[in-house]
């Protein structure tokens, strides 16, 4: 069996009831009915809800990980009562019951909530970059805009068009290596330079 996955978070269907099934991500929630806690599991894929009983080893564990934190869960793949279908995720038909749960990146309280869509202000969604893009609209929006390009790219090459990526030239900036400084014609005694690292283009998208 695979270190931490046999399958995604968006794969497991009824017909895989019986199995056993590991799967990584993050925690997305986590409710407490004191016999039973259930955790829904996140990755890029989807969702799959994961349950473990008061009388399993796990539990203590299970009760106390915060959500955000990156986990592997590995178990047998059960039908939910009819009563629990939830008809809104793929994997609704099923959950996990957890045999073994391993942390594999423990999580601080988040300032973000990354499983609301609630407004959280743009100072804060900023400052906490990583969580927000995290967020189901906004990680769909990347998804969409990767699909977009993609989708472009290949019917400009089914065409017979060529890609060629031309060098940027911007302000230096203090990195690890020499630059590799363009004198400006506009501007006598100014330089451009190829910049080293994608981060400053990065941050502004």
């Amino acid at each position: 069996m695979h270190r931490y996955r046999t399958h995604n978070c968006n794969e497991l269907r009824p017909e895989n009831v019986g199995e056993t099934a590991r799967l990584s991500g993050w925690i997305h929630r986590r409710r407490d009915h004191g016999q039973l806690v259930f955790l829904d599991l996140r990755d890029h894929y989807g969702i799959t809800q994961c349950v473990v009983d008061i009388e399993d080893k796990s539990f203590s564990d299970v009760e106390k990980v915060r959500v955000e934190s990156v986990v592997t869960i590995t178990g047998q793949v059960l039908r939910r009562d009819e009563e629990t279908i939830n008809p809104k995720i793929p994997t609704g038909h099923i959950e996990l019951r957890i045999d073994t749960f391993e942390i594999q990146s423990s999580a601080d309280l988040v300032p973000l909530q990354v499983n609301s869509e609630e407004d959280a202000g743009e100072e804060l969604r900023l400052r906490y970059r990583f969580l927000d893009l995290r967020r189901e609209r906004i990680h769909n929006n990347i998804i969409t805009r990767s699909n977009v390009i993609s989708s472009i790219r290949r019917r400009m090459i089914d065409r017979g068009f060529v890609e060629f990526q031309t060098p940027i030239l911007t302000a230096s900036s203090p990195e690890g290596a020499r630059d590799f400084l363009v004198p400006s014609r506009l501007h006598p005694g100014k330089f451009y330079a190829l910049p080293q690292a994608p981060n400053n283009l990065n941050s502004l998208s």
